[in-house]
């Protein structure tokens, strides 16, 4: 993964320059409120050394109200500041959000095999809430907090020079800490990000798992392996902590030492009558407005680079190829007729080994096509390079004399319906699932589906039919259940190219009887791959694959391969006798 950092420039382009006219009216605002701001103790020295020894009852007055006024212009620009940005920082992070979740979706299979779902919630949910530190108040502090100590700088030059020199040499070296320590704490934060993202997903893991974990009493297994995860984010924080802590430290040190240096510096001068009670108060006022915003400044500065290390891990994930390249995949489907053809195709995963050795074969229109053979053989990996979920190395797939490579994915993808083996249903209801690739499905559409799966035999028997809710995963419904919804999901789609992969697997004897009726009317002229152990589901197939070692060992109907004696017979011939 890489570990290139999220250039200012580029933030700059990207989040700040599109909304150039909401910060700079928040500069607007921040300006404002900061020479207001100045006004307490500019009035101070002339209170002093003015109206006092005068007693001028009126100039007290003018003082008091223009004192009065201001603050409530900075009450006032505050607040607004406040309302604009910040409103505007929670608008950019939720459009971050849904950018960083439609990427996600366009990225390959094999970027999830790789990636824990609870690690990807994290990464969308959690690395884009820093930008609200670039857009919002953050920044415009950080550049009012700058325009308000050169502000207050000038005063102070102007009201004793020498006492400024010597204020400003700890302010430069706590100046020079600040930028180390934020050289130094940006990598830290974007370890945290992903150390987060891990422990999130873990945890999502076991709480997903939580009936194998007490199935198989390993509940304080997981308990220790997630107390690693919190050590080690503990860990992390302990680093950030002790960085800020030192800046926090040296800041009220050296500024500490600073203050108590004015204190007999301006002492001595008023001693000395070069210097007025009210040039001492107001120098002390003047520079606590100096010292207040690079202390404000350490604190956003490190804001701003949890940030930028939050971008770090938004922008390497925005840059990953997306599977669909437009660049590569030109030419959009608008109808299929189904002919699936498999031309001398080879095909490893990332390690480089070989599960698929030129495999060459022919799914001709409205036809079954069963792949079996023993577990880790290559069937799933020939599933799915026929649902491009994955690409050849060698050689290559077509439909309709067309290579796949080169076509769009969502113009295929619309032809396809999938019923894979773990039969995933989302959280809602029964009616919500079934729907889920045509929401807009007719009432007569659904209920055809429903009573072609068979899913109407036990949602009768429940008090709100297809309406019942079933949990995550459908975890309050049996295997079968699932799966003829799953089915009946398909059906909807009506689509031009099926993949049961294990689409039996869970049935008992009686729903595998309504599911072969059922799989008869969707397969009916439809090209249909079906992946199955339990050879006495596809007898009917118009051929049938013997996948061994990522080749193609046999090939031919039933009775053909039977008669050959070859693994076909040897594989029927075993659970025959089961």
């Amino acid at each position: 993964m890489s570990k290139k950092n999220v250039s200012i420039s580029w933030a700059f382009r990207e989040f700040i320059w599109p909304r150039r006219g909401m910060i700079g009216l928040g500069l607007v605002l921040i300006v404002v409120r900061s020479l207001t701001g100045l006004v307490l103790p500019y009035e101070t020295k002339i209170l002093l050394d003015d109206i006092v020894p005068s007693g001028d009852m009126v100039g007290l007055k003018n003082i008091i109200g223009l004192v009065c006024g201001a603050i409530f212009i900075q009450a006032v620009t505050s607040f607004a500041l406040t309302r604009l940005l910040s409103v505007e920082a929670q608008f950019l992070i939720s459009q971050l959000r849904a950018q960083v979740q439609k990427k996600l979706l366009t990225l390959p299979i094999s970027f999830f095999d790789n990636h824990k779902s609870g690690a990807l919630v994290s990464r969308v949910m959690s690395d884009v809430e820093g930008v609200r530190n670039l857009v919002g108040t953050g920044l415009v502090q950080l550049i009012g907090g700058s325009i308000t100590s050169l502000v207050a700088l000038f005063f102070l030059i102007d009201i004793n020079a020498s006492m400024t020199l010597f204020v400003l040499l700890p302010v430069l070296i706590f100046a020079f800490i600040a930028m180390k320590a934020f050289g130094y704490i940006r990598p830290i934060f974007r370890d945290r990000g992903k150390i987060n993202a891990e422990v999130t997903g873990r945890l999502t893991e076991t709480l997903n798992g939580v009936r194998v974990v007490k199935g198989f009493n390993a509940e304080e297994q997981e308990n220790k392996t997630f107390e690693k995860g919190v050590e080690k984010l503990y860990l992390n924080v302990k680093k950030s902590l002790t960085a800020t802590a030192l800046m926090t430290s040296s800041s009220t040190f050296l500024l500490g030492l600073a203050s108590t240096g004015i204190m007999g510096i301006g002492g001595y001068f008023m001693m000395e009558n070069t210097m007025t009670n009210g040039d001492f108060v107001s120098f002390t006022l003047f520079l606590g407005f100096m010292i207040a915003p690079i202390v404000q400044m350490s604190n956003i500065g490190s804001q701003l680079t949890e940030a930028l290390a939050g971008l770090d891990r938004t922008q390497e994930l925005m840059n990953r190829e997306e599977e669909d390249d437009p660049a590569v995949r030109k030419q959009f489907l608008k109808s299929i007729k189904g002919d699936i053809k498999f031309n001398s195709v080879s095909f490893h995963y990332e390690n480089n080994k070989e599960v698929l050795h030129n495999i060459t074969f022919e799914a001709k229109a409205g036809t079954v096509t069963a792949l079996v053979g023993s577990s880790g053989s290559g069937k799933s990996t020939i599933a799915g390079l026929a649902a491009t979920f994955l690409s050849p190395v060698k050689g290559e797939v077509t439909i309709d004399g067309s290579d796949l490579s080169q076509i769009n994915l969502s113009s295929y993808r619309q032809h396809l319906g999938v019923v894979l083996q773990d039969d995933f249903l989302f959280e809602g209801t029964i009616r919500e699932n079934i729907l889920f690739p045509r929401p807009l499905a007719t009432d007569a559409e659904l209920i055809s589906s429903v009573k072609a799966a068979y899913v109407h035999e036990f949602t009768d028997r429940f008090e709100k039919g297809l309406d019942t809710v079933i949990g995550e995963r459908g975890v309050k419904l049996s295997g079968g259940q699932r799966q003829r919804i799953a089915i009946a999901r398909a059906l909807l789609a009506n689509p031009k190219i099926i993949l049961l992969d294990e689409a039996t697997s869970n049935l008992d004897n009686e729903s595998e009887r309504y599911i072969q009726k059922s799989l008869e009317i969707l397969m009916k002229n439809r090209t249909t791959f079906v992946i199955a152990h339990r050879l006495s589901t596809i007898q009917q197939a118009d051929q049938i694959l013997v996948i061994e070692d990522g080749s193609i060992v046999e090939q031919g109907k039933h009775d053909e391969l039977l008669s050959q004696k070859g693994r076909y017979h040897d594989l029927f011939t075993f659970q025959s006798r089961i």
